[in-house]
């Protein structure tokens, strides 16, 4: 049978229904502020929360996970910045493959050294092949992982490469702008990555209104990911939710 998270996901795209997954960085909001979020995550019945950073400075993502745990029942998937963000608390992990840059350890390397705390957590694995896309300003994401983002006006180099990670046997392809991007992916690029993939398409960063989320979605985006704009207004959440589940 096929795992859960990735079934959801991949039937959902199979449906043509929009999925929205909140980023929580379990760095940022207190316990109040991360409670404001879940409740709207419960309300509006968004699909996914994504917990993790580039650089987490507090450890306490197995107690962190577990509070948000306490509170809903939607899945929480890993989306870990290091193989040190690792937690058997969560439902599934993005298994990530630097696929846009050259650093061979994240193209391979840290993913063999986390492959057997991830198996002994029993996290369901979801194969993702993961994009840096320029975002107007260096991210932590890109400074963290010694690598140039793909420039937002070269659509070409992201559909070839997102087609080689396809091709390879990833299962989702994630282009990300990065936490705090200036700007989110370009349309015209998330078009061009949905014709020549039949994977689930991820697309993050610089996302914080609705209007956003859903052109990005009608470009060919399978599951929007919503990040610090809910730290500040946790409302957004519903809006976009509910804006998505009606494209």
């Amino acid at each position: 049978m096929e795992s859960t998270v990735l079934h959801t996901i991949k039937e959902s795209k199979s449906l043509k229904r929009k999925l929205l997954a909140v980023l929580i960085d379990p760095d940022t909001p207190d316990k109040k502020q991360l409670q404001k979020i879940v409740e709207q995550i419960n309300s509006t019945k968004s699909d996914l929360i994504f917990i993790g950073g580039s650089l987490l400075v507090k450890d306490a993502l197995d107690e962190y996970i577990a509070t948000i745990k306490t509170y809903t029942s939607t899945p929480v998937v890993l989306f870990p910045g290091s193989t040190m963000q690792i937690s058997s608390k969560a439902d599934a992990i993005l298994f990530l493959s630097l696929i846009s840059g050259r650093n061979p350890d994240l193209l391979i390397g840290s993913q063999v050294i986390a492959a057997p705390y991830v198996k002994q957590a029993g996290l369901e694995v979801l194969p993702t092949g993961y994009m840096l896309i320029d975002s107007g300003k260096p991210t932590t994401a890109s400074y963290m992982s010694h690598s140039f983002p793909i420039p937002r006006n070269k659509s070409e180099i992201a559909a070839c490469t997102a087609m080689a990670g396809e091709m390879l046997g990833l299962q989702i392809i994630y282009l990300d702008g990065g936490s705090g991007a200036d700007q989110p992916v370009d349309t015209a690029m998330i078009s061009e990555v949905r014709k020549v993939v039949e994977v689930p398409i991820i697309i993050g960063g610089g996302i914080r209104d609705t209007d956003t989320a859903v052109s990005i979605a009608k470009a060919g985006a399978d599951v929007i990911v919503v990040g610090n704009a809910t730290e500040k207004n946790p409302l957004i959440i519903k809006e976009i939710a509910e804006a998505l589940h009606h494209v």
